[in-house]
């Protein structure tokens, strides 16, 4: 063999080398690429409380425009996803008030001109409309990121049997009244809300009751009217369902959601 073919075989056979060596390097997959993504298994309280959003109305909520009468006055919620724009729409006298609350900002305005408004009624006003919208799209909103929710678990309320559901909220992202603590009874059959009840601080504190009554569908999405109940300051809200059974609590008000209007059809 020549000195010439003896270097042409050589290097031939290095760039094979290399080449198989390269080929090896790519194919071989990394630990990493090995590794799967762990996947936060469900608990059963987000198992309930998804089933009874779809019950109420699921994927609906998701772009819902209502208008409903609260009170005597108007509300509109309209949600866009993650968006929303809630509006409040108050008479008195010749004056018509217009609340809008918008992604976290309010704007008011009086016979069409606007007013400025300090922090303390910024506050107030954001927090009213927050809540009568809360409870009228029940349980829509129970799946925020500042919900903490836990499964207590099941009970019979007048002959029928009922998942109950623990709520608080973190302080950020929970409003004002963040400390609140809510229990939901779940209907295991229809998996809708029957009952529900919670406990403030504000004002000296309290201890509400609510039984749910007219409950109806409009185009898809559940609205129901309330009795209000009191309980002394300080009752557990575990104990509440008997003391109603027994007679024991005592009727504050109804809470009714009147002519209600799907804005999307019109």
């Amino acid at each position: 063999m020549t000195i010439y073919k003896y270097l042409l075989a050589l290097a031939c056979s290095i760039t094979l080398f290399a080449c198989n060596n390269k080929k090896k390097e790519v194919v071989t997959p990394s630990p990493q690429e090995n590794a799967t993504t762990p996947v936060k298994p469900v608990s059963k309280a987000e198992v309930i409380l998804n089933q009874a959003i779809e019950a109420h109305g699921g994927d609906l909520y998701n772009s819902a425009n209502y208008s409903f009468v609260f009170r005597d006055n108007t509300y509109n919620f309209k949600n866009d996803n993650q968006n929303y724009k809630y509006t409040k729409i108050s008479k008195k006298n010749n004056s018509i008030t217009i609340d809008v609350l918008k992604n976290g900002k309010l704007y008011r305005t009086v016979n069409g001109d606007t007013v400025n408004l300090n922090e303390k009624q910024i506050k107030g006003a954001t927090g009213g409309i927050n809540s009568v919208i809360y409870f009228a799209t029940l349980p829509h909103k129970l799946n925020d990121a500042s919900v903490n929710k836990t499964y207590i678990g099941n009970i019979t309320i007048k002959d029928k049997n009922y998942a109950v559901l623990g709520i608080t909220f973190n302080q950020e992202g929970g409003g004002d009244d963040f400390d609140d603590e809510y229990r939901y009874w779940i209907n295991t059959e229809t998996k809708k809300i029957d009952y529900l009840a919670y406990n403030y601080s504000v004002n000296k504190g309290g201890v509400r009751f609510r039984a749910s009554y007219n409950k109806r569908g409009v185009d898809g999405i559940i609205f129901q009217d309330y009795t209000n109940y009191e309980a002394e300051v300080g009752t557990p809200l575990d104990l509440l369902p008997e003391l109603f059974e027994t007679g024991k609590l005592k009727e504050l008000s109804k809470i009714k959601t009147e002519n209600i209007i799907n804005l999307s059809t019109k």
